[in-house]
């Protein structure tokens, strides 16, 4: 991969970091940037194109750091702005790419400007760089409105003579108010610096928030799901509104100045409608995930018009589809398709309160064939950290181990998102799993851990380790098609039902097997370049696919 055209992303697969549990190299058991260094050989043989870093900022860690207390620096637990330099430069000799999170919905409350907006008083000039209100009743002893936070409870938070402000995360994470041009001048100050110091691209966290309409009075909404707009017409008053539109034009034309351009993608967990898919128009954005195969069901009706879904509204926003099986905020992919009755996890966990009951063999066999559907689809591929390991969910964290916000803010029902932080296996023995040299560990590894260790992986044929790194090689080959993502669906009299397959216009055939228990006979035999179940051999000839798994093959 070279940085020398706009494009280069299109076709690129993105690994993402959380750099607290990716390496630990000074053994404090935090995960730091001289960790990432020490593992960019690993990364170049994966052949991932760019890695994109969680939040590496000074935080006070109240959200895993996404509540951000100085855009501009390095936490002191993570490094050094020198050793983020030495970072991208050692990234850019082995062709790899750095993006960078931007976190603009909210900052921490331990940022410099809510500091100065507490110590001034919310009718202060420093106050309008977020979102004050007066509280209702006769004392202002009740918030604005009834507004919930994302994590749980009231949106607003009390600071004191019936003031409150706006926290649609946790109250630690006050909203900023992007109608103050001071916001909008500081984000364009933020980015230009991350720009001069190299950084490839940017993902924009919470990308259809920051507009909001607040004018008075505010209006009541009682819907606790708020991430996702009441109106998908532009018209809710906290999400997905035109106005955001304006500010990302904005930053696409700062991202121009740059050769080749800076690449921007936008996080948005909102309903998947042709509105989502403007933010990544070229003169906005220009990319946008889109989750649905991280939230999709094993079930090939499903994954079919997931895929149809997110490569027509991408085709029609001028853009590249984006293809996630995982990230940091949901259960690991190699758990989450466990469910027997092919239940959604969170749906599971929502409703019972419980650990759900997987089938870890049943999983392993569907995670494995998922990655070679994603990996197979034109556009930009994501990986998180672990996937490539087949690295299941630690849903075992005890009460005193939890460090999500969400544990708290629902009351003691929803673990949260830590049982997919959990610092990474390098080693199948010794302190931290190879994490680091000490054994300290931000939050503990379970004794199982050790059979997934890349030690143990690399060099295995049969590992998913194995299996990935064929896949993102045979991909550069067979899939990515710089601009162009076309493929056309298979036939039912070439890829019979539970199968589901689509040819790429290299000649390659994509075949995956919804049944986890027979077989399906191919109507012509066809030569293997890679499948999913490690029994089967690349470069033979098969004459079906397997159960729960996906074949990349060539007409015999």
């Amino acid at each position: 991969m070279t940085f020398t055209n706009n494009d280069w992303w299109r076709d690129a697969v993105i690994y993402q970091i959380y750099p607290r549990s990716f390496s630990d190299a000074n053994g404090d058991g935090n995960g730091d940037l001289q960790g990432v260094i020490d593992r960019l050989d690993y990364l170049q043989a994966l052949g991932v194109d760019a890695l994109w870093l969680s939040p590496f900022y000074p935080s006070p860690l109240a959200d895993g750091g996404y509540d951000v207390a100085d855009y501009c620096d390095v936490d002191p637990r993570l490094g050094t702005l020198d050793q983020f330099d030495e970072l991208v430069a050692k990234a850019h000799e082995r062709g790899i790419g750095i993006i960078v999170d931007i976190v603009p919905n909210h900052t921490s409350d331990q940022h410099r400007w809510f500091q100065e907006a507490l110590a001034q008083g919310p009718e202060s000039e420093a106050a309008q760089r977020y979102v004050f209100r007066q509280g209702k009743g006769e004392h202002g002893e009740l918030p604005p409105t009834n507004w919930l936070s994302n994590f749980g409870g009231s949106a607003w938070e009390s600071c004191g003579d019936g003031w409150y402000y706006l926290h649609l995360f946790a109250k630690e994470q006050p909203d900023l108010n992007w109608d103050n041009p001071e916001v909008r001048h500081e984000f364009l100050r933020v980015l230009t610096f991350w720009c001069d110091r190299g950084v490839d691209g940017f993902r924009i966290d919470v990308s259809h928030g920051l507009a909001k309409d607040l004018r008075e009075p505010l209006r009541d909404r009682i819907d606790p799901t708020l991430m996702s707009p009441q109106a998908t017409d532009g018209s809710d008053p906290l999400w997905d509104r035109d106005a955001v539109h304006d500010i990302y034009r904005e930053w696409r034309d700062l991202f121009n100045q740059y050769t080749p351009a800076k690449y921007a993608v936008g996080e948005s967990w909102s309903p998947f409608t042709t509105r989502i898919f403007q933010y990544a128009k070229p003169d906005e954005l220009g990319a946008v995930f889109d989750f649905s195969m991280s939230k999709a069901a094993w079930n090939r009706e499903e994954y079919r018009t997931t895929i149809e879904r997110t490569h027509r509204y991408a085709l029609a926003a001028e853009t590249a589809p984006t293809w996630v099986l995982g990230n940091h905020d949901v259960p690991r992919i190699a758990s989450r398709l466990g469910l027997p009755s092919g239940a959604n996890i969170e749906q599971w966990v929502t409703s019972n309160g419980t650990n759900p009951p997987i089938d870890p063999a049943l999983a392993a066999r569907r995670a494995r064939a998922a990655a070679l559907v994603m990996l197979g689809l034109p556009g930009t591929a994501f990986v998180y950290q672990g996937e490539e390991l087949g690295l299941p969910e630690d849903f075992d964290l005890t009460e005193d181990e939890i460090q999500d916000p969400n544990w708290e803010r629902s009351g003691h029902y929803f673990k949260g998102r830590d049982g997919c932080r959990v610092p990474l296996p390098w080693q199948s023995d010794g302190p931290a799993f190879g994490f680091n040299a000490t054994g300290a560990s931000w939050l503990p590894q379970p004794a199982w851990f050790a059979q997934y260790a890349t030690n143990r992986q690399i060099g295995d044929g049969a590992s998913v380790l194995h299996l990935y790194c064929a896949a993102v090689a045979l991909r550069k080959q067979w899939v990515a098609n710089g601009t162009d993502f076309q493929f056309s669906w298979l036939t039912n009299e070439e890829c019979p039902a539970p199968l589901l397959g689509w040819r790429l216009p290299s000649g390659m055939v994509v075949m995956a097997n919804f049944s986890d228990s027979q077989p399906v006979a191919l109507p012509q035999p066809m030569t293997v370049l890679l499948v999913s179940d490690a029994t089967v051999q690349a470069n033979t000839q098969v004459e079906s696919v397997p159960p729960a798994a996906t074949v990349w093959a060539l007409p015999a």
